[in-house]
């Protein structure tokens, strides 16, 4: 069984081995979308396969669309060349329910790849003509938090990004140059409106997309690289939006063991590690669960997405669910698991629910401390959902999700998955700070998990985290074993504790620090005493 248009004539044999098959005329597909595209997505990774590209093959199959996708992506460009257009752009997505039961899904609702490099004429051609048609409604990105950023992580301008708000939109480096030089097309072909759509997994996301793009628009009308109306274009809601979204679905990279499914039924889809690092498949696997809110501001329309699933609210709906998610009801959860996990020498997420002070961890953390701040945003059950992340997703087992990737930048995570908490504790006249045990026990064990030793006092490999190279220096000087006492821990991470980047709130401030300190003290008594800390503070 071959994955390609070829491969695929022969329906029965697909089907008979339970793969799900695209239900239009993809030939006819495509073709109108050649003509008339609607929807381009930047980031062809794994989510996008998984969720968007899902959603879109069900209206497709259903006739509620005409047009397929156009999927781009502008850093790692083997991800189409190798992954991709081998396949003639199909994949395969393979939903892991927690009941044991698989889903095989042919997905071919993106009809045409592009690469979104300025160097590689013909493709950024193509780009930038699907940029002037009147018909293309929305942009959306899978970028990742970071694909945003103008600066580095000390807060100076990239060198691409420097460059390119100097040259002009001509043939920008940089990725987010790169996207508002096909906006300045767009504008220059009648100021044509659209919706720029990002779907990344951080609050206030259309917030960061908008400032990235609008810095080069004003760049450029500054120093007479583009028009001088090219800026207020970006800045008119009616010309270009950037909705607010919040996105929740879990897909890890392709694992061997759904390799192995999919090679029983005689298909060779063998995983890619490109140059740059990206692991990529033709196959993805993803948990059933999915949700996907969005600011309904769409100046040139939009498909009827609500008819797959798609919630379409106003801005502050939007802001309470992101609130609710990733302040309290899974983001919390997921963090404290990765870093007791990595301590503990679990692999797999969905392993650590099987422990029982884990999972009393993340209950607690959910339930007890989080909960009672959550505002309920009416479009989602905040408990039904949080319900659902604790007894079905994070228990999947058949979700290789691991604590190592859930580790990667915690750094940037801490402040607004449990400072927020701590925010609103504050505030409020009914719940009191000092009735937070467990998230003072997160950052300990994250401070802990920074010197990347584990329970039995062996070294591991810590996630990417931008703030190694700063945060780990303070907690050098201490030793598994090694008895000192809470002043000399709160010395020594004064820095760190009182760091509101970090954790949100100075922890000093909110009389947070002798608790940590206290925490961190019991951590590294020696061997074992993650366990036996847990053991003592998680009832």
């Amino acid at each position: 069984m071959i994955l390609s248009e070829a491969g695929l004539q022969n329906k029965q044999e697909w089907e008979s081995k339970g793969f799900d098959l695209p239900k239009f005329d993809r030939a006819a597909v495509t073709a109108y979308t050649k003509e008339n595209p609607e929807w381009v997505h930047f980031g062809a990774g794994n989510i996008f396969r998984a969720f968007q590209a899902n959603v879109v093959q069900r209206m497709l199959n259903a006739g509620d669309m005409k047009s397929g996708l156009v999927a781009v992506d502008g850093f790692d460009y083997e991800i189409i060349e190798k992954s991709y257009r081998p396949h003639d752009n199909y994949s395969v997505l393979v939903t892991l329910k927690a009941d044991g039961s698989v889903e095989k899904t042919v997905i071919g609702s993106i009809v045409e790849t592009c690469i979104l490099d300025s160097e590689n004429e013909p493709e950024y051609e193509r780009l930038k003509e699907i940029f002037r048609t009147d018909s293309l409604q929305m942009a959306s990105f899978t970028i990742t938090e970071k694909g945003y950023n103008l600066v580095n992580g000390k807060g100076e301008m990239l060198p691409a990004v420097v460059a390119d708000m100097e040259a002009g939109p001509a043939h920008p480096g940089s990725y987010i140059g790169k996207v508002t030089s096909l906006l300045y097309a767009r504008y220059e072909a009648g100021k044509k409106p659209i919706a720029m759509v990002s779907m990344d997994n951080c609050s206030h996301n259309g917030d960061k997309l908008y400032a990235a793009v609008s810095a080069f628009a004003k760049a450029w009308c500054e120093n007479g690289k583009a028009d001088a109306g090219f800026a207020a274009y970006i800045d008119n809601p009616a010309c270009v939006s950037f909705p607010w979204s919040m996105i929740d679905k879990i897909t890890p990279r392709p694992d061997a063991s759904v390799e192995k499914i999919l090679e029983a039924d005689g298909l060779d889809l063998e995983p890619v590690v490109t140059s740059r690092g990206t692991h990529v498949a033709p196959f993805v696997n993803a948990e059933e669960s999915e949700y996907l809110v969005i600011e309904d501001c769409f100046p040139n329309g939009r498909p009827a997405l609500e008819k797959a699933g798609l919630i379409f609210t106003d801005r502050d709906t939007v802001n309470k669910v992101e609130k609710m998610k990733v302040c309290t009801c899974l983001n919390p959860l997921h963090t404290a698991l990765a870093v007791y996990g990595c301590l503990l020498g679990y692999d797999k997420i969905s392993a650590e629910m099987k422990d029982e002070q884990l999972a009393k961890l993340v209950n607690v953390i959910g339930y007890r401390e989080g909960l009672p701040v959550v505002v309920n945003p009416g479009v989602i059950d905040p408990k039904k959902f949080i319900d659902t992340v604790l007894q079905v997703r994070i228990p999947n087992p058949f979700m290789p999700d691991t604590p190592q990737r859930i580790a990667t930048d915690t750094s940037q995570k801490l402040a607004i998955r449990y400072g927020e908490t701590i925010k609103a504790y504050q505030a409020s006249d009914s719940l009191k700070l000092e009735d937070l045990k467990l998230i003072p026990l997160v950052f300990a064990g994250w401070l802990r998990y920074l010197m990347a030793v584990d329970d039995n006092g062996e070294a591991f490999t810590l996630s990417d985290d931008p703030l190694l190279e700063t945060v780990c220096p303070y907690v050098a000087g201490f030793k598994l074993g090694q008895s000192v006492s809470v002043d000399e821990v709160k010395t020594a991470l004064k820095d760190v504790f009182s760091n509101k980047a970090i954790f949100g709130v100075d922890l000093f401030e909110v009389g947070m620090a002798d608790q940590v300190a206290a925490y961190f003290v019991e951590l590294i008594a020696g061997k074992g005493a993650v366990r036996e800390t847990l053991v003592k503070y998680v009832k």
